[in-house]
């Protein structure tokens, strides 16, 4: 039978007031900035970024769908070391570099609940899903 793994450290949350990305932020400029300047947008320019929107549009939306795909699915994440562990997709941050997973099967025991970071898996996507 596995032993349970007591959480050392969970990361603090998101600001509960907080309505969005500050739009100066860098995290903002770097994820969200669009190819077609909007400050002196032309009825040209309003065109190219109706298009723009709807690309990235369908692109958000196939991305959610293959998130929801993945939810409460097994899977597998490569660590460093060549540890291998297991557990059951919850969610992923926008970045797709965190996970939550459930029931993380480890080498010393299951953790009922767990994030993932980056830091700790060995490749850039060391995740496998299992149908």
């Amino acid at each position: 039978m596995a032993t349970p793994v007591s959480v050392l450290r969970l990361p603090k949350g998101p600001d509960p007031n907080s309505r969005g990305f500050d739009p100066r932020s860098p995290r903002f400029i770097a994820l969200c900035c669009t190819s077609i300047p909007t400050s002196a947008a032309s009825e040209a320019d309003a065109e190219e970024l109706q298009k723009e929107q709807h690309a990235r549009s369908v692109l958000r939306e196939t991305f959610l769908r293959c998130l929801l795909s993945m939810t409460n699915k097994k899977v597998q994440f490569h660590m460093h070391e060549k540890v291998k562990v297991e557990a059951t997709f919850g969610a992923s941050d926008i970045d797709v570099l965190n996970f939550q997973v459930s029931d993380l099967h480890t080498p010393i025991g299951v953790q009922k609940e767990a994030l993932i970071s980056p830091v700790r898996i060995a490749q850039p996507v060391g995740l496998q899903v299992q149908p």
